[in-house]
């Protein structure tokens, strides 16, 4: 079992549980030197891959280019999420929080939303330069940001549960991604669809009811475990 850790400063003064996951996950951003350039080099590798395994055929990319996209993207969001809650239930700042008036899973979801901000936001941004050295139609480009700016949400979401439920395990990643990847399934179909078919298709509906259903859920499933965790 790791060593308890002293609390941080912020989980014990801050009037404010929410306020105070929140900023931790935003200072966590740059924690052992990785944060926020692991996702981004991980989404960069993962899809820098593919054309030189499947060769560099533009006919042949674009037509798996897309899909490609999203499995990169839906990796890339595991890549730190092994750390979003451990660190708290090290410091004992999450057995603080549990005791507090605020609900328990309103700071999951602060936790799970400045996670999203500082590494989701900069994949969707990079979602247009890599689509292009995937032979993504051009015009598919804006609509992939756009659809990854959603559905990357439900990824955090789902992750994020994945990651209470690891918490109190050692060296958690894998079980994160065994949790996690079956959640992320119907985001990944339902975005790519979205990519294909632009604003006007049906499957960016269904992309934004999973997205919904995510946020409806994931604070809840994740608040439960972090209770286990902590009891």
């Amino acid at each position: 079992m790791s060593r308890q850790r002293p609390l941080r400063e912020d989980a014990l003064n801050s009037p404010s549980p929410l306020r105070a996951a929140f900023r931790q996950a935003l200072s966590e951003a740059w924690a052992g030197g990785a944060g926020v350039l692991l996702p981004i080099g991980f989404f960069a590798g993962a899809a820098m891959l593919v054309p030189f395994t499947v060769g560099s055929e533009a006919s042949q990319l674009s037509a798996i280019g897309t899909g490609i996209l999203w499995v990169a993207l839906a990796l890339a969001s595991l890549v730190s999420m092994e750390r979003v809650f451990q660190a708290d239930l090290e410091d004992g700042a999450l057995e603080l929080w549990a005791q507090e008036e605020t609900p328990l899973f309103l700071v999951a979801a602060a936790k799970m939303l400045a996670h999203w901000i500082v590494s989701g936001l900069p994949l969707v941004l990079l979602t247009p330069p890599i689509g292009v050295a995937l032979q993504v139609d051009p015009g598919a480009l804006i609509p992939a940001m756009l659809a990854y700016g959603l559905g990357g949400l439900a990824f955090f979401l789902w992750g994020g549960v994945a990651g209470a439920l690891a918490a109190s395990v050692a060296r958690g990643g894998l079980l994160i991604s065994l949790l996690a990847l079956p959640l992320f399934v119907p985001t990944a179909i339902f975005g790519a669809l979205a990519t294909i078919e632009g604003p006007g298709g049906p499957s960016l509906l269904f992309l934004a009811a999973a997205t919904m259903f995510a946020l409806a859920v994931a604070p809840f499933a994740a608040s439960a475990a972090l209770r286990l965790a902590v009891d």
